[in-house]
């Protein structure tokens, strides 16, 4: 597998080379592998290291506020309402980006501030009882550890407590299924909705979460479940990159209409 997916990337990279746009890559053995057979313009990359072209300085560990850095010197600040490690370097890359083809950044890096992110990417979908409402557009677990992980360096010691389906193709094969356990372990509490199509155990891999976690077999008993698990102060996650049954509002509408909420 590893050998086929470089000899598919090759080309591409290659092709992007001779239409003139440079890649900005994080450094990951696999991307060195590909730029390596062949790429015919500069290559600069981005993340963490301070070694790197480009690279970010958190400000804070939510990823709320960063420096800019290029070639190790500071170019400036940015503080956005976005959450996460992930999403900061999705900022560091914008900003290559934009830099490779002519922009002046001193005009870009204050739009980062403005930028308020897409639909379902940790989305406040409102506030009740003193429970905050996410819906999270969560398709694998590094996508799903990242986002628990900025979330936590926000909220402190808040309990997170999520909701979870494995909807996309991918995760309902189980193709990620021994990886989704540690992923989830941000959280305090897990609410597993275990749908008939799922091709693996989803009870073997929610009894491998820490904490409180459950698995349930249709929606209505996740809300009733997040209802007795819910309590003020709470941050409520709902992660799928489906729909849900509509589980994420329908939820917050159960906590806004309940005369209480549960106590944990």
């Amino acid at each position: 597998k590893p050998k086929r997916s470089t000899g598919v990337q090759q080309p591409i990279a290659s092709t992007s080379a001779r239409r003139g746009s440079s890649p900005l890559t994080i450094s990951r053995p696999r991307l060195d592998e590909v730029l390596a057979m062949g790429c015919w313009t500069p290559v600069e990359r981005f993340g963490f290291d301070p070694s790197l072209d480009w690279s970010a300085r958190l400000l804070s560990e939510d990823g709320s506020a960063f420096a800019v850095l290029r070639q190790g010197v500071e170019l400036g600040r940015v503080q956005w309402p976005l959450l996460g490690r992930h999403n900061v370097l999705n900022g560091l890359a914008a900003l290559a980006a934009v830099h490779a083809v002519g922009v002046e950044l001193a005009a870009v890096i204050p739009a980062l501030a403005g930028f308020r992110s897409v639909k379902r990417r940790l989305e406040v979908i409102g506030q009740a009882r003193g429970i905050t409402v996410y819906d999270d557009f969560a398709h694998h677990p590094t996508a799903i550890q990242t986002t628990l992980q900025g979330l936590r360096a926000k909220v402190g010691t808040a309990r997170i407590v999520v909701a979870m389906e494995p909807r996309s193709n991918s995760m309902r094969l189980g193709a990620h299924a021994e990886a989704l356990a540690p992923s989830l372990a941000g959280a305090d509490a897990v609410v597993f909705l275990h749908r008939p199509e799922l091709a693996w155990d989803a009870a073997k891999v929610v009894a491998g979460i820490r904490g409180d976690a459950r698995t349930v077999a249709d929606a209505d008993a996740l809300i009733d479940s997040l209802g007795a698990i819910a309590r003020a102060g709470d941050h409520v996650v709902f992660m799928s990159n489906g729909g849900f049954d509509g589980a994420p509002r329908r939820f917050l509408a159960a906590l806004q209409d309940a005369p209480g909420t549960g106590t944990g």
